[in-house]
């Protein structure tokens, strides 16, 4: 039985995320690191999409950084996500 990507990450966990965007010549990571917030499913606001009501969902994750910032992350196939240990304080 495989679990959702919800129940490995649930709310409340230490997360480092990599997000790899592909160009023709080379790729480019960007690294976020949290707390996770919230899952959501959420439309793209495209109207030409074909989806669920004519728009294009897409998965997203709401983590919260050290610096108390919100940050919300569009994640697809090119998204790694690690658990990372709690913090001790």
């Amino acid at each position: 039985m495989t679990s959702t990507i919800e129940e490995q990450f649930p709310k409340g966990t230490p997360v480092r995320v990599i997000q790899t965007t592909r160009r023709r010549e080379a790729s480019y990571e960007a690294e976020s690191v949290g707390v996770v917030e919230a899952w959501e499913d959420r439309p793209t606001g495209s109207w030409y999409a074909h989806g669920k009501n004519d728009k294009l969902w897409l998965r997203r994750l709401k983590l919260t950084k050290a610096d108390g910032e919100v940050t919300l992350l569009v994640i697809d196939d090119a998204t790694t996500i690690a658990k990372l240990e709690p913090a001790n304080g």
